[in-house]
């Protein structure tokens, strides 16, 4: 395998002009950026890691796009525009001890990442490469106009939850590749390893939304976050949660509403907004071909009555993926 600076000169300096709100890029001890007026910064770092995050075997490529796509993710609900990325990339040595295998890998790799990069115009500015268990940490920058950034804060009693597109995908194309599928045409596939942060939704929400989260530990738990930031409770209609394509094909019913609900890795925006700007929304993202599908509403603090059949998302009736936490706490079946 090639030598640090060598490899990173080789698969990940990208060709083409130079961005001009990038100064001073890859290759010195720090970058040099070159912020828009009237703007603020938003920065988030993410960190995947082999058979937590992404499964040991999944393609080079799906494993580059799928590192940047969920840093980039937490940008999307921000309502931030995605600027620039950093990405420190750990590689084991003994596994790329062939250099015919470390360059098919890495190659991959590099297509699967700069694409993302190409995509949601973000340039690679930095990094790092170290050895070790396979890991990769991106960091992303954005930026959003100065008091436009949505955040978890802003929900009020009367806002209806909301999510975009339709959830379940991700846990449900976990579990097709633990049963051994490997097609990246399969559409519970593509949600899992080629995940697509919402960015141009996050924008569009910008001055609509009161609060706004991306969905990557599941739906009941990260609406948990907005509940405890805003200080409302929440009544979740669980039958007006959107599913995934072939999701109850693939898992039965009951799975793909448990899927749905406290999977994870959707990277799908989940809002609060006030019901008369909610049709607005709608059409803003309709236009983008996106979904909006009202789900639930925010209600006081302690008024939260689970008598109707639907699920009281204060209550922890199902629970999301947390680092840490014993097995019972997390969904059976998800490898992060």
């Amino acid at each position: 395998m090639l030598a640090e600076f060598d490899l990173i000169r080789h698969y990940f300096t990208a060709p083409g002009a130079a961005d001009s709100r990038v100064a001073l890029g890859i290759g010195d001890d720090a970058t040099l950026l070159v912020p828009r007026a009237g703007h603020e910064l938003a920065v988030s770092v993410d960190t995947s890691v082999t058979n937590v995050h992404f499964p040991d075997d999944a393609p080079a490529s799906a494993v580059g796009h799928r590192a940047l796509a969920v840093a980039v993710s937490d940008l999307a609900a921000m309502g931030a525009r995605a600027r620039w990325c950093w990405m420190a990339l750990t590689l084991d040595a003994r596994r790329f001890a062939d250099e015919d295998a470390a360059d098919a890998w890495l190659s991959g790799y590099a297509q699967g990442f700069l694409g993302g990069c190409a995509a949601y115009d973000s340039t690679l500015v930095g990094g790092d490469v170290t050895s070790g268990t396979l890991a990769i940490s991106v960091t992303v920058m954005g930026d959003v106009p100065t008091g436009q950034a949505l955040k978890r804060s802003g929900a009020v009693v009367g806002d209806v939850v909301a999510v975009t597109g339709a959830l379940g995908g991700g846990a449900g194309g976990l579990e097709l590749w633990q049963r051994g599928e490997r097609d990246l045409s399969h559409p519970l596939l593509r949600r899992y390893l080629l995940p697509e942060p919402r960015l141009e939704a996050g924008m569009a929400l910008r001055g609509l939304a009161t609060s706004a989260m991306d969905i990557s530990d599941g739906l009941l738990a990260d609406l948990g976050h907005i509940r405890r930031a805003s200080n409302v409770d929440v009544q979740l209609d669980a039958d007006a949660v959107p599913l995934a394509e072939g999701l109850t094909a693939a898992l039965g019913a009951d799975a793909a509403r448990r899927a749905a609900l406290s999977g994870g890795d959707d990277y799908e925006l989940l809002i609060t907004i006030a019901p008369e700007n909610f049709a607005r929304a709608q059409a803003a993202l309709d236009a983008q071909g996106l979904a909006l599908s009202a789900v639930g509403r925010c209600v006081a603090p302690g008024a939260v009555s689970s008598g109707d059949g639907s699920v009281d998302a204060a209550a922890g009736d199902y629970h999301g993926w947390q680092h840490f936490a014993p097995a019972s706490a997390t969904v059976p079946g998800d490898s992060r």
